[in-house]
């Protein structure tokens, strides 16, 4: 790993340049080539320490303040790896994910299902007269059929469109 220190008025010692190696090698486990910059500073009482990683194409970066200089590396360490575990993660479920899509589109290829009830949709069924049912169906143009309690019978009609795209028809039961 490439490691570039800066200090902003305050002197970089052996001491925190060998701490900052020694962390980094934490972050270089993940990658192959990867290039850090860390800047080091002090603002009033406080000591900010902010690390960027470039590797992988991508860009990771932490930025916090401590009292303690060290406190404020080891803070960005635990931040960067988080991100890149995550990073990672999400990397490798897309993968996994687009491998068993591939799987289950090549299978489905292969072995068609046949006389199996394959989806179930749920809907609310609710009393109306099968006039406002053909109303309710006309403003759904996606739908083809709605289920309804019919009003004046009290029983379970379905209205569906017909064929010609202008008619409907109505499902009654006999009884």
């Amino acid at each position: 790993m490439k490691i570039k220190i800066i200090g902003k008025e305050l002197k970089i010692t052996e001491a925190i340049n060998d701490y900052v190696e020694k962390k980094l090698d934490r972050i270089d486990k993940y990658f192959d080539n990867a290039e850090a910059d860390v800047t080091l500073r002090t603002e009033k009482n406080e000591q900010i320490a902010e690390i960027c990683v470039l590797a992988g194409g991508e860009k990771y970066r932490a930025v916090t303040e401590d009292k303690d200089m060290y406190a404020s590396i080891d803070k960005d360490i635990d931040i960067l790896e988080g991100q890149i575990r995550k990073v990672k993660t999400k990397k490798e479920k897309m993968l996994r994910e687009g491998s068993l899509k591939m799987m289950e589109t090549s299978e489905e290829k292969t072995s068609e299902i046949a006389n199996e009830i394959i989806k179930t949709s749920y809907y609310e069924i609710k009393p109306m007269l099968p006039e406002d049912a053909m109303l309710k169906l006309q403003e759904k143009p996606t739908h083809t059929f709605l289920t309804f309690i019919n009003v004046e019978t009290g029983k379970v009609n379905v209205i569906h469109k017909l064929k010609d795209g202008k008619n409907y028809g109505l499902v009654e039961p006999e009884n």
